[in-house]
């Protein structure tokens, strides 16, 4: 039951798009409440599979990359219908509802299935930490979505320049993700899957199995038959076969942003920027603003003070810097610059939307490549 409401929500959010892009488009109100009746009914969906979920695992589900990714996306629909309540930008949802949809098909790759916790996340600290790290994370991502809103609004996005170059790559690496979610579906349908041996960073022997056709490979690795396999062999500090799933994510997607471009024959923010020409970007740029100041100490919380207690009940030390810690580290100090620079500097405007994009991509490193790609205490996620 969880799972059908977690699709059924994705599906609603999906018909979604198409009454909220009429509705920038158009002074009607039939679409706006449309498209924010499937918000709220998809979001309700989201809490129903949350809750399910919850009941039928007996702990909260935030254990694993797949209930994090998911429980990520519930409260990013949350903060939007939050800040619609309170500015009535009914444009924020037509940015922020896509990325949502690419958070659930990203957390979709991973497995749903349930198992035993470990002795290290059998703490109602476990729960505070992550569901506060992921409240905070999707408040702070609220700037990204205004951000880019902001940027189409004020680039002149015919003319290539610096700004719209990097803007453009902005939405390359989104439909990198897409990509990645949809090589993962079609290797999952297509492919057996391939068995590795290899040994680890401590010189043990360990098993893998890979879902997709092995291009990266840890130093050593062979079949189960002992024939050697991969076209790169890495250091076994980094988990070569995440390292793989990125390459065929960007395999993928290049092959997705050309088919674009070939459709269309005009970059992805030539294609959007229509849909900002009755945006108000002061007020973009005052929400992006608004949305670091809810979010920062929010994150302070979870991904600092509350981790920090759940490394000492989990590990016995408050600080290790593994690298998690290391990077919810720097998360802090980039948003805390941040608004140092835009109250003590007056960086206001387009200095703060490329500043929110540049944090969501430190919250997106953060959660996924450090997670699954460097070795570390967070790798059983």
């Amino acid at each position: 039951m969880s799972g059908y409401s977690l699709f059924l929500a994705f599906i609603l959010l999906l018909i979604a798009i198409l009454p909220l892009g009429l509705a920038v488009k158009s002074s009607s109100l039939l679409f706006r409440r449309l498209g924010l009746i499937l918000t709220y009914t998809a979001f309700i969906l989201q809490l129903c599979y949350y809750l399910l979920r919850w009941f039928a695992v007996k702990h909260a589900p935030v254990s694993n990359m797949y209930e994090f990714m998911t429980f990520f996306g519930i409260m990013l629909t949350a903060s939007f219908l939050i800040i619609y309540y309170l500015y009535r930008q009914i444009v924020v949802g037509l940015f922020v509802i896509p990325v949502v949809l690419i958070i659930l098909g990203y957390g979709s790759v991973f497995t749903n299935e349930v198992t035993p916790l470990v002795p290290s996340l059998q703490s109602n600290w476990l729960t505070i930490h992550v569901m506060t790290v992921a409240f905070s994370s999707a408040i702070l991502s609220i700037s990204f979505a205004t951000g880019i809103i902001y940027l189409l609004t004020k680039l002149d996005v015919y003319k290539k320049s610096f700004s719209t170059v990097a803007l453009e790559v902005v939405m390359y690496c989104l439909i990198v993700v897409i990509g990645f979610s949809g090589i993962s579906a079609a290797f999952n349908i297509m492919t057996e899957d391939i068995d590795i041996q290899y040994k680890n960073a401590h010189g043990v022997n360990e098993k893998t199995v890979y879902t997709m056709i092995p291009l990266i490979v840890n130093k050593g690795a062979v079949t189960e038959s002992g024939d050697t396999i991969g076209l790169m062999q890495i250091t076994p500090t980094i988990d070569a076969k995440q390292f793989n799933s990125i390459v065929w994510s960007f395999i993928a997607g290049t092959i997705l942003y050309a088919a674009i471009r070939l459709l269309f024959r005009k970059p992805i923010i030539v294609i959007l920027q229509p849909l900002t020409k009755r945006v108000q970007a002061t007020l973009m740029d005052e929400i992006s603003y608004r949305a670091v100041v809810i979010g920062f100490p929010l994150f302070a919380l979870g991904g600092l003070l509350f981790a920090m207690i759940w490394a000492q009940i989990a590990w016995g030390r408050y600080w290790g810097w593994d690298p998690k810690e290391v990077w919810a580290l720097i998360t802090f100090l980039f948003y805390a610059a941040f608004l140092h620079l835009r109250l003590a500097k007056g960086w206001e405007g387009e200095k703060t939307a490329w500043l929110a994009i540049i944090g969501f991509a430190i919250i997106v490193f953060n959660q996924v490549f450090v997670n699954l790609v460097i070795a570390g205490l967070h790798s059983y996620a």
